[in-house]
């Protein structure tokens, strides 16, 4: 069954009535693809509306609106928007209802989805509406105010904001272009990242040229009938786009603090001319927008704060992995092949990209406490003595005594968890907290079958690489006691071409055309088992030319 077609039955079943039945459908459907989770939380938010379970729909639908938000994909925003018109027409909210149709059925003709949008509105039922067809509806003040305000409300994205903005008021204004200025004062220059009906992406002018940069410095509204005979206008603009300007209303953007943050342009009404009540309009949409792209610019500069303490942080722990690496150059690289293999389970179960982030960085940091292990112990050849071992088991508990003195988001915490759970066992005999089950952390469970996997794949100062068949036989006769039995199942789906992707990674070998067709045919468990039945040793042969270097056909 197509998505779409997954998306009609559904809400066919839905408004009919079949709560339980659409239910279990489409959270068996999230499961399996989960590339389509914010459709199906749109789906149940609708869902649990119709049946009038109110706690369900807010929590679908916060869900919903945060992963539509992440999306580019145009059927998962159609459908959200529909979903909400829908809500906000069967609550009579119909200014709300408006923006939502609008918006649906702009993105469906932008990507050729039209059909799907037709048919969906049929299913819901909902009158169609001709986005400002009533030209006397663009007369009313407050309307025009209404459903401007309401377009801009919930938008952060500034390019998408001034986007909007620009649209919405260039319709109100019954004109033919709008081009909405931000102020650059570093720079004492107007610029746009968004001019309707332009192909530029950003149009930069001197902030003291032209009407713009005049009002600007002045303040003042600004409405002329002909541009080109009135000093003040800039013709540089239309000679880099081609376009003549004919009349123009320019007035201030202005914040909460009513500083000048920017400019509204509109060109070219095709009532004539730009009459004292278009000033007055478009003085009020300036100022509910000058506070939507003051709040933006304030949400834009937090977004870059975070993303660059986020860089520090990721640097901030490469360092500490890179720390363990310089005490013992045989480990050197384990923590970061414990990353790879951790993520390729992860993978397996469709971990959120958010969960895998943390998971990542606590495979990075989850030996960090052998910091504190003397090297006689860390790096002496041969077996360990009852003593030593237990003074090694000590790295977890100082790996979680180090990071929990960073003072962190909850995601670091979350860090720190699965970091030094990482030698838990899943009947509890592990350390150093003897958690059982799920108690352990699940980033914690994927960390412990990883970690075991590359130290018994790895050379060490004491032995070489144990042959892969004992490797596995390790891991399984591991499962339900050492291992979650989960982890150990969906580690052994994983791929040969993968698992052998992250060997080369140490002995910097390429992976030869022929034989990554062969390893992408099989997995861990299909190794497995054509060794221990005896089968065709071509499979071994090409697996162990990347682990232990070995070519059995060439011995």
């Amino acid at each position: 069954m197509s998505l779409e077609n997954f998306i009609y039955e559904s809400v066919s079943e839905i408004l009919n009535d079949k709560y339980e039945e659409v239910r279990k459908r489409i959270e068996k459907h999230k499961e399996i693809y989960h590339d389509d989770t914010a459709i199906c939380f749109s789906l149940l938010a609708l869902n649990a509306f119709i049946n009038k379970d109110f706690n369900s729909f807010y929590q679908f639908m916060n869900d919903a609106s945060f992963l539509v938000e992440q999306s580019k994909d145009c059927l998962t925003n159609i459908l959200h928007e529909m979903v909400l018109g829908f809500i906000n027409f069967s609550e009579k909210s119909t200014a709300l209802y408006a923006i939502n149709y609008n918006k649906a059925r702009k993105l469906s003709i932008k990507n050729q989805k039209t059909e799907f949008f037709e048919k969906l509105n049929s299913l819901l039922k909902c009158p169609a509406i001709s986005h400002y067809s009533n030209h006397n509806q663009t007369k009313d003040p407050l309307i025009a105010l209404v459903n401007i305000g309401q377009a801009v409300a919930a938008e952060k994205n500034i390019d998408l904001l001034i986007k909007t903005i620009a649209e919405e008021t260039k319709t109100a204004m019954n004109a033919d272009r709008c081009t909405v200025y931000l102020y650059d004062k570093e720079h004492n220059e107007l610029y746009s990242k968004v001019a309707t009906g332009l192909d530029t992406k950003e149009l930069r002018v001197p902030a003291d040229k032209g009407l713009a940069g005049h009002v600007v410095k002045t303040g003042e509204t600004i409405n002329i009938k002909d541009a080109y005979n009135d000093k003040r206008f800039n013709p540089d603009v239309d000679k880099k786009t081609g376009y003549r300007t004919k009349n123009m209303l320019c007035i201030p953007i202005k914040n909460f603090n009513q500083e000048i943050i920017g400019v509204f342009q509109v060109i070219n009404k095709f009532d004539e001319y730009f009459t004292p009540d278009d000033e007055d309009l478009l003085v009020a949409i300036a100022s509910s927008a000058g506070i939507s792209l003051e709040n933006a610019q304030l949400f834009e500069k937090q977004r870059k704060l975070l993303e660059e303490q986020k860089v520090i942080l990721d640097s901030f722990i490469e360092t500490l992995a890179a720390s363990i690496d310089a005490r013992d150059k045989i480990t050197s690289g384990h923590s970061s092949r414990v990353r790879m293999f951790a993520t390729l389970i992860a993978r397996e179960f469709g971990m959120e990209k958010h969960d895998l982030y943390v998971l990542e960085r606590a495979a990075a940091l989850h030996d960090i406490g052998k910091i504190g292990i003397r090297d006689s112990v860390l790096q002496k050849e041969g077996k360990l003595t009852p003593e030593e071992y237990k003074h090694i088991q000590e790295h977890v508990e100082i790996t979680h005594h180090i990071l929990e003195k960073i003072h962190s988001s909850k995601d670091f915490e979350e860090i720190t968890e699965i970091a030094c759970s990482h030698h838990e066992k899943y009947d509890g005999s592990g350390y150093y907290r003897h958690l059982k089950g799920e108690e352990i952390p699940f980033g914690g469970r994927i960390l412990a079958v990883s970690d075991v996997f590359d130290a018994i794949t790895s050379k060490r100062h004491y032995r070489d690489k144990m042959p892969i068949e004992k490797v596995i036989d390790i891991i399984m006769n591991g499962s339900g006691s050492h291992f979650d039995p989960q982890v150990v199942e969906k580690f052994l789906s994983v791929k040969l071409s993968q698992i052998v992707g992250v060997f080369v990674t140490e002995n910097h070998l390429k992976i030869e055309k022929e034989d990554l067709k062969t390893l992408e045919k099989y997995n861990l468990l299909d190794l497995y088992y054509s060794i221990v039945n005896n089968c065709s040793n071509k499979l071994l042969q090409v697996f162990n030319k990347y682990y232990v270097g070995v070519d059995l056909e060439h011995e």
